[in-house]
């Protein structure tokens, strides 16, 4: 009698029996790791489907081992760059048969710790950190304990890493305000602690130093990546006497505290400030004024985070994707 029509859960057995293959031989034609194109494996799937078999993957992880669930590690949701990263992630990691679950650390290295706790006690297959700092400890133990592991949108310089090239995208969006005649540009980084910060100023800097512009001290503030952040900044700059005619802003939420702020204090953008961001968020094409922004391919950050997961050890081990620069209008040529 067939299964389904009992009302009864079909099993790996009912299969074979109805396919006239071994139970073992229904299993590797039902893998979805190893898909087989025989003929044989094509007949055993089709039987699956019109029993309403469903493969227990859970179970079949458990016999290798395996949870197929990866843990990622954000600072916060909040934050969008953070979301959209953990929505590419969780498509890609799909797309290899994998489930992935988040936690947050506020930027707290004992929360993230914590964090990372909670998720390997549920037996996670790998840890994704979007978290970690230059003086984070967190990698260094996860390579001691060989859990498989890598960082997203920022480095250690040791552990396995996707990220996108920031000493490039800081450069490239210094270079398009000195193309556009401004010499006067002050810098907005995010936190001194992040790879990502350092690797956005030095790029910035390097842009300078070739148009043999020497930046002031105070036009370079490392701040954090909140839009509050960048209005805190943006007050410094544009309330004094002397103020830059460009800045560029380490991300979109700086770069829309900046605008903030200009407005609070009478300033036109881009008339009297020309302003470039970084991530090239949807909300920044969206804007009263359009912001310029440095585009990042997080969709080919979270493929490649995932293949360093599920094949771990491979060359390279950090793996920078090419940002681009997206220009709008709220980059223009300098009043005067």
């Amino acid at each position: 009698m067939d299964p389904a029509a009992t009302g009864t859960v079909v099993t790996l057995k009912d299969v074979a029996a109805a396919s006239g293959v071994s139970i073992s031989t229904a299993s590797r034609a039902l893998d979805e790791r190893t898909t087989s194109r025989s003929a044989a494996a094509a007949n055993v799937r089709k039987v699956a489907e019109e029993l309403g078999y469903r493969r227990n993957s859970f179970a079949s992880s458990l016999r290798r081992g395996e949870t197929r669930t990866l843990g990622v590690l954000v600072p916060r949701l909040s934050d969008t760059v953070m979301a959209l990263m953990f929505e590419e992630l969780e498509k890609a990691a799909s797309s290899r048969g994998y489930f992935a679950m988040v936690a947050t650390s506020g930027d707290d290295p004992d929360e993230e710790r914590s964090a990372a706790e909670t998720l390997l006690d549920r037996n996670v297959d790998g840890l994704i950190l979007a978290t970690a700092r230059l003086d984070d400890k967190l990698p260094r133990l996860l390579r001691e304990r060989r859990v498989a592991h890598a960082l997203v949108l920022r480095t250690d310089g040791i552990s396995p890493s996707a990220l996108g090239d920031d000493e490039v995208g800081g450069y490239l969006a210094v270079r398009h305000l000195i193309d556009l005649g401004h010499r006067e540009i002050a810098v907005v980084t995010g936190p001194d602690f992040t790879s990502s910060g350092k690797a956005r100023l030095a790029g910035a800097r390097r842009a300078m130093e070739e148009a043999g512009i020497k930046p002031a001290d105070k036009w370079l503030i490392a701040a954090g990546y909140g839009i509050e952040n960048g209005y805190t900044a943006g007050e410094t700059l544009l309330s004094a006497g002397h103020r830059p005619t460009a800045v560029f802003a380490a991300n979109d939420n700086i770069a829309m505290g900046v605008m903030a702020a200009a407005h609070r204090n009478g300033i036109t953008i881009p008339d009297d400030l020309a302003l470039v961001g970084y991530n090239d968020t949807p909300l920044s094409a969206r804007l009263p004024t359009p912001l310029s922004s440095v585009h990042v391919p997080l969709d080919q950050i979270a493929a490649t985070a995932i293949d360093l997961i599920v094949n771990p050890g491979t060359e390279p081990l950090i793996r920078r994707s090419m940002p681009t620069l997206i220009p709008r209008q709220s980059s223009g040529t300098p009043k005067h």
